[in-house]
C-alpha cells in the first residue's frame, strides 16, 4: 500500500464529513465489506480520494450519481464491474464486487468466471452485453458497431450511456486501486 489510511481524528472538518458520510453509507448499503481499518480510518480506493481531496471529492460525487441515478439491473451493473476490476486485476475492486454480486443474485460460478476475466456461459442477454462491452472498453478498443447495435438493441438508449459512464467509473477506482497498490482488507487492515 502506498498511500496510508487517513485517521478521522487527522482530517480536516470538511474532510472529516466525507469521510464519515462515507463509512455510514457502506455500513447501511453493503454492511460485508469492509471499508474501515482497525483505526477507522477508510481504506480501498478511499484514502487516494482523501490525499488527493481536489480530484477525490469530485470522483466520489461522480461515483455517487452512477449509483442514485442506476437504472441498469444490479446484476447487469456487477457484471460490468466484475469485468472492469478483472481486466485491470484491481484486487480490492473484485473483492468488494464478488461479495455485491452475490448479494444481488449472480451464483459463485458466474462471479468466479468474471472476475477470471472470463464470460459465464448462463448470462441472460443484458448482463452479457454488459460483460462484451466492459471487456471491449477495457481492452482500450473502439466498440464494434454490430456490439453497439446490440447493446442499443437490450439496454436501450439511456441504458448503454450509463453503462459506459459505469464502466469508466470504475476503470477510475481500478486505475487508483492499482497505482496505490490498495490490498484487500484480510491482507492488510
Amino acid at each position: 500500500m502506498r498511500l496510508p489510511p487517513l485517521a478521522p481524528e487527522t482530517l480536516s472538518p470538511e474532510l472529516r464529513k466525507v469521510h464519515d458520510e462515507i463509512a455510514a453509507l457502506v455500513a447501511r448499503t453493503q454492511e460485508r465489506i469492509v471499508v474501515l481499518n482497525t483505526q477507522s480510518a477508510l481504506i480501498g480506493p478511499f484514502p487516494a480520494m482523501l490525499h488527493f481531496p481536489q480530484f477525490g471529492i469530485p470522483a466520489l460525487i461522480f461515483q455517487k450519481s452512477l449509483s442514485s441515478e442506476a437504472r441498469l439491473p444490479k446484476t447487469v451493473r456487477e457484471v460490468a464491474i466484475l469485468t472492469v476490476g478483472a481486466a485491470f486485476g484491481a484486487r480490492y475492486e473484485l473483492y468488494a464486487h464478488e461479495i455485491t454480486a452475490e448479494e444481488v443474485g449472480l451464483s459463485r460460478s458466474q462471479i468466479a468466471t468474471l472476475a477470471a476475466g472470463e464470460r459465464p456461459s448462463e448470462l441472460n442477454d443484458e448482463e452479457a452485453i454488459a460483460h462484451d462491452v466492459a471487456r471491449v472498453l477495457t481492452a482500450g478498443h473502439i466498440l464494434p458497431a454490430s456490439t453497439y447495435a446490440r447493446a442499443i438493441e437490450v439496454l436501450g438508449h439511456d441504458g448503454i450511456g450509463e453503462l459506459v459512464f459505469l464502466i469508466g467509473g470504475y476503470c477510475l477506482i481500478a486505475m487508483l486501486l492499482n497505482a496505490f497498490d490498495v490490498p484487500v482488507p484480510d491482507a492488510d487492515v
